[in-house]
Order: structure tokens, then sequence, then C-alpha cells
């Protein structure tokens, strides 16, 4: 089968290697459909992600198709159209077994810590396929970047009409902003990229743009005064950018 390799950073290699095999009940062979390109994997590439080792094969937001699978009671079967949650937690650490599996003592995140699916097939386990009849494999590779915008909102626990700030309007912060506006909130939008905040207000004309150039708190206070947002979501990944976030909060609000 072919399959796309980064040998180092800026280079990558497309390649022959053989067809995995499936080795147990707990594991499907799946077909990869459709590839979404995060920022994780541009950083990989860059060589600028920490905890990344090479060669490496990428892609972890993944539309797939169950090629192969034991039948159990999980009632998957072959042909079925499934998106993957790359988060491979053990199942046994303290974290995994007091229900956190995303703070997993040996987590390996598909196409980052072990290979992932920039390749025609994959073993992935069942309980990490979530099948779809109606969703597009384009739409099921979004699946893994929306579901941490929805994670966060679902945190932030939000009241309807609460007043927030998503700081970031990249992909993750586009889909934080989706299910916060779901939950009913007023939200702003923070970038430094016109093009970004031009691209959020086309989407939603109701979100506030605020831009993030210059003084952001001052840009901030121009559209609210003193009414501050009481939660803010840093979808930057950037350290300057989550610490200045702390000056944007309400007192008594939330960080996420």
């Amino acid at each position: 089968m072919k399959a796309i390799i980064l040998d180092k950073p800026e280079q990558l290699r497309l390649l022959q290697m053989e067809e995995p095999q499936a080795s147990g009940p707990d594991e499907a062979l799946v077909r990869v459909r459709q590839v979404g390109v995060c920022g994780t994997d541009f950083h990989a590439f860059r060589g600028e992600q920490p905890f990344f080792t090479y060669p490496r094969i990428l892609g972890h937001e993944l539309g797939v198709e169950i090629a192969a699978v034991e039948p159990q009671e999980h009632g998957l079967t072959a042909g079925l159209h499934c998106a993957v949650e790359p988060y491979f937690n053990c199942g046994y650490c303290p974290a995994c077994r007091r229900g956190k599996p995303n703070c997993c003592v040996n987590l390996k995140v598909f196409g980052v810590h072990s290979d992932g699916g920039m390749r025609e097939l994959a073993i992935v386990p069942v309980s990490k396929l979530h099948p779809s009849r109606t969703l597009s494999f384009e739409q099921l590779a979004l699946v893994e970047p929306l579901s941490i915008g929805a994670h966060a909102v679902s945190r932030a626990q939000l009241a309807d009409g609460e007043n927030v700030l998503v700081v970031g309007a990249g992909p993750i912060g586009l889909a934080a902003t989706q299910f916060a506006l779901l939950a009913g909130a007023k939200v702003m939008v923070m970038d430094i990229s016109e093009r970004r905040l031009a691209f959020c207000q086309q989407l939603w004309p109701q979100v506030v743009c605020v831009d993030g150039r210059g003084d952001p708190l001052a840009a901030l206070q121009h559209v609210v005064a003193d009414d501050l947002p009481t939660t803010v979501f840093d979808a930057t990944g950037n350290p300057q950018s989550m610490m200045s976030a702390f000056t944007y909060i309400a007192y008594g609000g939330r960080l996420i």
C-alpha cells in the first residue's frame, strides 16, 4: 500500500509498505478516505513539534471506512464510515481508571506519537471508531477538531446570554465559537489576522470581531467597556496569548 512519511523536518516521501493486519477482536482494519491537515502537522513538518520523533506518518483528522473487523457486541461491520478518535489511552493507569483518558499516563496520539493516517490502510482500536450513516468522509475528518471546541464549551457550562470571548479564529477557535453560539452565548472573537476575522464575520454576522493587533485589551474594552467577558477561550496555542488572556476576563470568570 502507499503511504506518505515525514522522514525529517520539511522532507516528505511517498513509499510502498506492507498492509497492516489486525491482531485481535479489539482492532479494526480501516481504509483511509479523507485526511485533514492540522496545525500539529504543520509544526511537525517544520520541526517545531515537541515530543515528536522522526520518521513519522502524519494524519489524525480522519474519515475512514472499515475494511475488516471481527463481529462483536460493538456493532461495527465492514463498510461503515467512521470518524477516528486519535487519542489512544491505555485504560488502566490512574487517570484512565478515573474516567480521564485525555490525561492518560501512556497516551499515544495517532499520527503524533505513533504512525497515523496518511496511508491507505491502518489499524485502529474499535473503541476509537465513531460510525455515521449520514456524514461524508470530509465531514467525518472534521469531527475530531470540532469535538475540541465542543469539549471546551461543555467544560465552560455557559449560561444563556453570557458574554464570551474566543481568542484565535483558527479551526479550533471557530469550533469553540460555533458551540458557544449553540449554547446561547453572546460571542466575540479576537485575532490578529484580518482575513480570519473577515471569514468569521461572514460565517456569523452576529459575532463581534475584535482586532488583536496593537493593544488587544484596549480594543476589547472599546467594545465592552467595563463589562468584560465572563468566559474566555484561548485557542491560539501561543504562550504569550494565553498569559494575556488572563487580563480579558471579568472577575470571577473562567479561562479555558
